[in-house]
């Protein structure tokens, strides 16, 4: 019998006030990485704060290894497992880089601060500048690098290329790959069709709050009348 997805959301619904965000939200998250994909204002970003708990959620069930989130506080959703990079960074501006990863760095796991400084040589260059003193890319490797060292079972990625040069933003697909490739799961939210498609396995699609489409990540580089139907995109 196949084991059950690391994350499991079923009927998910979830709203701000008197607006319906997400509407049923049915979705698995497992070993392969997978994108989520939409245009702007249709529930990507309140699927991940539903996950981490940073919204309320009415109805439905969201499930990590088993475990029923609903009621838990995000810090008790972080600990068990969740790492989040959230959409613009939210670095502190009077920390340093050092600062932050000293914060967030734990006693066990794969990923350490001497792990961070190796893969991300420009942070221990800059690792006494203030968060305030990097630049977007920089900032951008931190909060990756920050939530890394929570070692998550599963991490939460939203808009990471966002504003981003495209030299930096191959170097976020090639660490999303590398995390993927030693067993963390990934959800990543995305708006650069290409860095999403060069990133992840599977895509999911979101239109008005529902997933309305869930396809392999090669499949959809090649659906052309998709890619046009729900994100008004098509690949360069």
């Amino acid at each position: 019998m196949a084991s059950d997805p690391l994350l499991r959301i079923t009927g998910l619904n979830l709203s701000y006030g008197s607006s319906h965000v997400l509407h049923d939200v049915t979705l698995d998250v497992d070993a392969r990485p997978l994108g989520i994909l939409g245009r702007n204002g249709m529930g990507k970003t309140s699927l991940c704060n539903a996950i981490l708990g940073l919204a309320p959620h009415f109805s439905g069930s969201i499930r990590l290894g088993g475990i029923e989130l609903t009621g838990l506080t995000p810090e008790r959703r972080a600990r068990l497992g969740i790492g989040y990079v959230p959409q613009g960074r939210r670095i502190f501006r009077s920390l340093s880089v050092e600062e932050h990863l000293a914060i967030m760095a734990q006693k066990d796991g794969d990923w350490n601060v001497e792990r961070v400084y190796e893969t991300f040589p420009r942070l221990k260059e800059r690792r006494r500048n203030l968060g305030d003193r990097l630049s977007g890319g920089e900032q951008q490797m931190l909060a990756i690098a920050r939530a890394l060292l929570l070692n998550p079972r599963l991490l939460v990625l939203d808009e990471p290329t966002e504003g981003l040069a495209p030299a930096i933003v191959s170097d976020v697909v090639a660490l999303v790959r590398q995390v993927a490739r030693e067993g963390i799961a990934v959800l990543m939210v995305e708006q650069n069709l290409h860095a999403a498609l060069s990133a992840v396995e599977d895509v999911a699609i979101m239109v008005g709050g529902q997933i309305v489409e869930r396809m392999p990540a090669r499949a959809l580089a090649e659906d052309t009348a998709t890619q046009k139907r729900h994100l008004a995109l098509e690949l360069a």
